[in-house]
């Protein structure tokens, strides 16, 4: 790798961290980038994962603020993830890339829907406020983003999103924190598994790792300042934005 595509993968890594702390889809950015370079796909969505995971973690503690009063949710539903997480890992390791190029757009435009048009759908769903965990398939729902999410990743965010604001009954920007910290949990375990058992590219994962962090820390900064009409409005742009990347 050259010192210019470094500096590329880099900048890549940035961007990804501060759009995963403040909606998610950062691999729309990073995976790209690593075809960009010539590193071969399925190394490159590995080394992907693990850069990630510093960033995603970033985020979530720079949303720390609005983790405050969640850690009931947390303790229910990160599990959830962290098995998600594992399956989708060991599914991208064993299983064509060809299987989940037909649901993935499907999946997200689904989460692009949900999200914006949550607030009306709320009124009509009924969400047990005395649970931290909320309607019962959260836990679920949950789980099956995380095996999403071990496998590829792009817009889990979206989707995380959408299941906790029809699921949960907190505002959005709580809501962004604890998708922070699912996130960071799917990306942590997918990523230990990979260095374990698959083939990393260690110089783009430094370089994607220390990219992300950085990115993560401006997007918990800025992100929580967003009202939630226009959070809400970016997160179906970039939803809509991985549907057109991945399909075309």
């Amino acid at each position: 790798m050259t010192w210019y595509e470094a500096l590329f993968v880099l900048l890549a890594g940035t961007g990804a961290g501060t759009i995963n702390a403040v909606v998610g889809s950062g691999t729309l950015l990073t995976f790209p980038a690593l075809l960009a370079v010539g590193i071969p796909p399925v190394l490159a969505n590995v080394s992907n994962s693990v850069g990630l995971a510093p960033g995603t973690a970033a985020g979530a503690i720079g949303y720390r603020r609005e983790l405050a009063g969640q850690r009931g949710r947390m303790i229910r539903l990160v599990p959830a993830s962290l098995l998600g997480g594992l399956v989708g890992g060991v599914l991208l390791l064993t299983l064509p890339d060809s299987a989940f190029h037909a649901v993935v757009p499907v999946l997200i435009l689904l989460g692009c829907v949900l999200v914006a048009f949550q607030p009306w759908l709320s009124k009509w769903i009924s969400v047990p406020t005395h649970t931290h965990s909320g309607a019962w398939w959260v836990m679920p729902s949950v789980f099956l983003t995380g095996v999403y999410g071990g496998y590829f990743g792009a817009a889990q965010g979206v989707l995380l999103m959408a299941i906790l604001g029809l699921g949960l009954d907190a505002n959005l920007q709580r809501m962004n924190g604890l998708k922070n910290v699912l996130a960071t949990v799917v990306n942590t375990v997918a990523a230990i598994l990979f260095i374990i058992v698959a083939d990393v590219d260690w110089l783009a994962a430094a370089l994607i790792a220390v990219g992300s962090t950085i990115g993560g820390f401006l997007g918990a900064r800025y992100g929580r300042r967003l009202p939630p009409i226009a959070l809400r409005a970016l997160i179906v742009v970039i939803g809509v934005i991985a549907i057109v990347t991945l399909v075309f």
